[in-house]
Order: structure tokens, then sequence, then C-alpha cells
């Protein structure tokens, strides 16, 4: 199967393609330097017969005796050449050649000849390069060389490009096949995963083979994307369970006093009592449904618009003054440390819910006649609001937590809430690109919401926890 994935691949096809221009291209080079370097020593042996030829018709220009000078230049080595003088009806009068070629008709020229044309032994087939021409009295003048090692030059060109060029393109085919079938048989491991995530569910990965490329770099990536994913799936179906417990209670009270009411008789004082008590429960659900909404709406919108220069330490002071009645309640006190303005870039609406979320939270898991501290103040890495309390905290274990949508550290869900105001806080710190950071305050716990500045400096202390749950 792999293969025949491998053969079908779109990564082989351009690896062929490669391949096909890749050997046009050695194939020109090649022919280049043939043609190069056969031109080259074929000149020089050019050179080398007209040379001979003008120094034997200089002779005849001068009215020497051709034949003698033939037969001098026959008896010198060194040039090592052919020569033949034949009269007007080309029978030889001397020279080394037993006949005139017959291809040579014409008055001059030059020619390349095979050895049938010059030589009567059929053994030897050598090449000739030959220059010739008609003198001026009718005789027949033919100087040249042999150049057989031009020829087997030339076939020895030829064979080892051809060589090469099969040598190549065999290399590159087996080396196309290799990484296709390498990256085909990594991309059906992803392909193979996902079918098993679609059969099964979230739980499978992409394997890893160590070997730190791209490809399992990709594979660490698509598998840290899962894990994401599963615990995104995970938080999904626990707010379902929460929005169901919570959803549960008040209308199973509200289905319990519609039932006795109806089988009952009508009393005004009772069925007011009935209507209050129903209404109560519908506004909690309500509310759960309106934190649930403007959650959302802060999360998949950036709300930008109504970003304005605000004054954390006025918000903080207008908050104290809110809760201030609660935490009498609780025989508590409330207090504000905000000795100059310290000014941001945001939502005033939004930061003022998220403080006073953070301030009814430490009111109510606070110890009774506890202490809440609102402080902002202005350090070297930027703005920053914390909300202080002396009751009994938040193990660290849960920091990470503590953010989900209806998470409580209660678990019996008895307790009045909906697990949603740190949710809030969390969105509205994402929107401002701010980070949220629990800190023990022994006892209690501390909350600081930090701005971001233009210029961060210093080492933030304690545990960072990123907005939406993840620790930084």
């Amino acid at each position: 199967m792999l293969l025949a994935e491998t053969l079908r691949s779109s990564t082989l096809k351009l690896a062929l393609i490669c391949i096909v221009i890749f050997g046009a291209v050695v194939m020109g080079l090649f022919g280049y330097v043939y043609w190069s370097t056969a031109s080259y020593v074929l000149s020089r042996s050019d050179q080398s017969i007209e040379a001979e030829h003008a120094l034997l018709r200089a002779v005849y220009d001068r009215g020497g005796n051709l034949k003698t000078a033939i037969e001098q230049r026959m008896a010198d080595a060194r040039f090592g050449g052919f020569y033949l003088l034949a009269d007007s009806a080309f029978a030889p009068v001397t020279g080394n050649l037993s006949h005139w070629p017959p291809a040579l008709t014409a008055p001059k020229g030059w020619d390349t000849l095979r050895g049938d044309d010059w030589t009567p032994d059929e053994g030897e087939q050598p090449l000739l390069r030959a220059r010739f021409e008609t003198l001026p009295d009718g005789f027949h003048l033919l100087v040249g060389r042999e150049v057989e090692d031009l020829g087997q030059f030339a076939t020895r060109i030829y064979w080892a490009l051809a060589l090469a060029l099969s040598l190549i393109l065999v290399l590159a085919v087996l080396a196309s096949i290799a990484v296709t079938r390498r990256t085909v048989g990594r991309i059906e491991a992803v392909n193979s995963t996902s079918r098993a995530i679609m059969e099964s569910g979230l739980g499978s990965r992409i394997p890893l083979r160590g070997t730190h490329d791209e490809w399992d770099r990709l594979a660490e990536n698509l598998n840290l994307m899962l894990d994401r994913i599963e615990a995104l799936m995970g938080e999904v179906r626990q707010v379902s369970d929460n929005v169901a417990h919570d959803l549960r209670t008040p209308l199973t009270r509200m289905r319990g006093r519609l039932e006795k009411a109806s089988g009952g008789e009508r009393a005004a004082v009772t069925d007011q009592s009935l209507i209050s008590d129903t209404i109560s429960d519908l506004d909690d659900v309500l509310r759960m449904f309106s934190s649930l909404t403007r959650i959302s709406q802060i999360e998949s919108s950036h709300r930008t618009a109504a970003f304005r220069c605000v004054d954390l330490a006025e918000i903080a002071r207008e908050v104290v003054e809110l809760f201030d009645a609660a935490a009498e309640a609780r025989s508590g006190r409330l207090r504000v440390e905000a000795d100059q303005p310290v000014l941001v870039t945001g939502d005033r609406d939004l930061l003022f819910d998220a403080t006073a979320n953070l301030v009814d939270n430490a009111i109510k898991h606070g110890r009774d006649g506890g202490h809440v501290v609102v402080a902002v103040k202005a350090n070297g890495v930027g703005p920053v609001i914390s909300i202080s309390d002396d009751g009994p905290g938040v193990p660290a274990a849960e920091y990470q937590r503590v953010f989900r949508r209806f998470y409580r550290l209660e678990r019996s869900r008895c307790t009045p809430g909906n697990g949603l105001g740190l949710s809030l806080v969390a969105a509205v710190a994402r929107l401002h690109g701010a980070r949220v950071e629990l800190l023990g305050n022994a006892p209690g716990l501390r909350v600081e919401i930090r701005f971001p500045a233009i210029e961060a400096t210093g080492h933030n202390s304690g545990r960072l926890v990123e907005v939406g749950g993840t620790e930084t």
C-alpha cells in the first residue's frame, strides 16, 4: 500500500520533473564541454595542416619542384602527415596516398575522410582530415593528417556522457523514491492517526521517530494541538455537567412549588410567595446565562472601540464604596490603597466589573471579620491592581483551574454562585493584554491583574497564571 501511495504521490511526480530538467541541463553542459573540446582539438590540427599546405603552396608559387618538396616533407617525420600530388586526371604523381579520394571533387576546401575513402586497407578505418586544392596548372594537391585520436576522444566522451547521465538518472530516481517514500510514510502516519481519532476519539497521537527534524516538529505541534483540543473538550463536558447541575436545582424547586400549588387552594399570600420564589430562581438562571453570554462576547471580539484612558485608582475606590456594606455585614473591613492616579488604556465598565468580581469573591470566601485590601500601584513592570484577603485562600494546585467556567472549589456546589465570576475576570484581562497572578497571602490569597507597560523591566515573583488558565 505504501508503494502504491508513493507512486501516486505528487512529491514523486514533482521529483521526476526535476530529474528530467536536471538531466537536460547536464546533457547540455556535457554537450557543450564535448563540442568546445573537440572544436579546440580540431582547430589545432587544422592549423598544423594549413601551415603545411601553405609551405608547399609557397614552393609552387616560387616555381620550385613541388614533387621534390613533398618527398622531402614525407621524409621529415615531425609533421607525420599525408600528401598526394595528382595530375589533372587525378592520377597520383607523388605522395603517401594510393589514390585521390573520390569524395573530393570541389576545386578546394576541407574534408574529413573515412578510411575506405583514402586507404585500401580494410582492416583499419582511420579518420583523415585533409586540405585540398586544384593548382593553376591543373594538378591537385592534398595535405592531411590522421585524426583518429579525435574520433576516439569523441567516442570516449560520448560513452562517458551516456554513463554519467544514466548513473545520475538512476541515483536521482532512487533518491526521489526514497525521499518520497519517507515523506509519504510520515504523511500516512498523520492520516492514520486522524482516522483513528475520527473512529475512536482523541486518545491517539502521532508517533515521533526521535529525529528532531521538521516532521517530528510537525508531529509534536499536532500532538500539542490534540492535547489542547482534548483539554478543551474536557472543559466543555465539565461546563455542560456544571450547567446541568446548576440549572437542575432551581428548575426542580420551581417545578415542585408549581406542582404543589396546582393541587392546593388558591390563597393570595401563598400565591404571591410562590411567584416571588419562582421569579428569584428564574433571575438566578437568567444571570447565569447573561454571564455566559457576556464572557463569550468579550472573548469573541476585541471590543476596543470603548477603550479610553482610565484611572485604576478611581475604579478601585468606587468598587470599595460599593462593597463596603457587604464587608460590614460580615463584620469585616474593606479598604483601598491608591495614593495617586494609575492610568491604563481600557474599557472602564469591564475593568470595574472585573475588580468588583474579585472583591465580591474576597468578601464571600474570606473569613468573618476579615480584612480585604484593594491596592493600585504602578511599578517598573506596569500598572497593577491587587485584591488581598486573610481567609482560607486557594490551594496552589487549584491556581490553574479557578478561571474555568463554572469551576468551584466546593464540590457539592451548595453555596450561592455559579462559578463564572473569575471567568469574566479572565476574559477582561485577556482583552486588555493583562495577566492574572495568584499569590499566597499567608494567610489568605492575593489576586493581581498586571497590565502591560511600554517598557517592562524587572522580574515577577509568584505563580503566574495566564488568563485562559495556562501557566506562563
